[in-house]
């Protein structure tokens, strides 16, 4: 039986030690803007202010927490030794990089946090979580210990809701998360169909990859997550991302292509074999025709894709179409602003364009869709959650008074040393997760 089902966008709270380590190799715009002076406080309230902007219209928006950063148990992991203090003045000194890594926000990109795949995908008919492993960059790979308690304490009922631990931690099961994972479907309660797109097949070492950046994710961990999640064969697609855009910068799918409902959009140069993966979808997608909107790099080339994110933009449902939620740089770049008036003028499936200002995340390399994780909820399992999480009026009038209460206005490189940042973060968070009414999933509470 089909139940009536929302899309509900859980969006990443940037964190108090956000800052510009340029620590992503593959991302040009994180690299671009290495060791420039970031703003928290100027973050966090751009992205509370996008959620808002959604959340007044009407959408289901969720809030996850940061995490506790510098990360002080990783250090002592690594072998660094003493009070907390201490460590932090032995790190500075023997390894800045180590001690930028453990320090970064990069929980607020939410897409990287987990798969997930809705209850009418899935055999048990439960919606299911895998936290990404994101084991091609360290600073990342710290991550899914806590991003797995948040969810957990957020989609805590069994019943309604299953939790996997991240794969193995190794290159041949790379896994990012959502940021290569995309649900095509008629109507959203309805079984749909996961795209799962990889960069390359690791057990294989002739097939196509790329030859100058890495590739994140490997077909393996795609074809893991969707046995963990009990997809049948109807209901999954994997494709290959084209690894000459992988090359240019396109360290994620989510990069240069995003879909919603029945739509996929994308660029020409997205997948390697463009019409297979086309082919697949609509062979398994029910109820519906697919909508695919194509850009060619004649209309939109590869590097001004990249440069404005274009492609890492929300594609939500409107009484009227779908709205295009793209990021400021897409009306600084004259080739994608030109190409969004056109694209509102063609007839087709997206009939609105909206800009949001997400310029501090943006110069790190994440996009408004980098900011937030999708979750397909029946009625049931909407009510089933823990609704603190969910956005009002109330919460972001609490989360906003608690950003300006708790975050630096500037930050550097240097300043990640200091022994009161990291006393700033733990109080600010030890009184968030009261705020949120998530009990202890830090490493400091427990």
């Amino acid at each position: 039986m089909v139940k009536h089902a929302v899309e509900a966008n859980f969006d990443g709270l940037v964190g108090p030690t956000h800052n510009y380590a340029g620590l992503s190799w593959g991302n040009v715009a994180s690299k671009s803007n290495v060791r420039a002076e970031s703003n928290p406080k100027e973050a966090a309230l751009q992205g509370l202010a996008k959620m808002k902007r959604l959340a007044d219209r009407g959408y289901v928006q969720g809030v996850l927490p940061p995490h506790e950063r510098p990360h002080i148990p990783t250090l002592r992991k690594l072998g660094f030794e003493g009070t907390d203090s201490q460590i932090l003045e032995s790190v500075a000194k023997a390894s800045p990089s180590i001690l930028a890594a453990v320090s970064s926000a990069s929980t607020m990109w939410t897409a990287n946090a987990a798969t997930v795949s809705p209850s009418a995908d899935t055999r048990d008919h439960r919606v299911h979580f895998t936290p990404a492993n994101l084991s091609a960059k360290f600073h990342r790979s710290i991550e899914h210990v806590v991003t797995g308690r948040s969810l957990k304490s957020i989609f805590a009922d069994e019943g309604y809701f299953a939790h996997h631990p991240a794969l193995p931690s190794v290159g041949q099961f790379g896994d990012e998360g959502a940021a290569n994972h995309t649900r095509l479907c008629g109507r959203y309660g309805e079984p749909g169909v996961e795209l799962f797109v990889y960069g390359q097949i690791a057990f294989n070492e002739q097939a196509p990859a790329p030859k100058k950046f890495p590739a994140r994710q490997t077909l393996e961990a795609s074809q893991a997550i969707a046995r963990l999640h009990g997809l049948k064969d109807q209901n999954v697609v994997f494709g290959q991302q084209n690894p000459e855009a992988i090359d240019a910068g396109v360290f994620h799918n989510d990069v240069i292509a995003v879909g919603n409902g029945n739509t996929l959009f994308y660029h020409e140069m997205a997948f390697l074999e463009e019409e297979q993966v086309l082919a697949g979808i609509r062979s398994r997608l029910t109820g519906t025709e697919l909508e695919a909107v194509r850009v060619t790099s004649a209309e939109v080339p590869i590097e001004d894709a990249v440069a404005s994110y274009l492609f890492n933009s929300q594609l939500l449902n409107t009484q009227d179409g779908m709205l295009l939620a793209v990021p400021g740089e897409c009306r600084e770049v004259t080739s994608v602003s030109r190409y969004l008036d056109e694209l509102v003028n063609s007839g087709g499936p997206i009939t609105s364009v909206e800009v949001f200002d997400v310029k501090q995340s943006m110069r790190n390399g994440g996009g408004p869709a980098c900011l937030r994780l999708r979750v397909v909820l029946s009625d049931d399992e909407l009510q089933a959650m823990h609704r603190g999480v969910l956005l009002t009026d109330a919460l972001y009038e609490r989360l906003t008074t608690w950003v300006k209460a708790h975050y630096r206005d500037r930050l550097s490189q240097e300043d990640l040393a200091d022994p009161m940042l990291l006393q700033e973060v733990r109080k600010a968070l030890d009184e968030l997760t009261g705020i949120l009414g998530l009990g202890s999933i830090y490493d400091f509470q427990l």
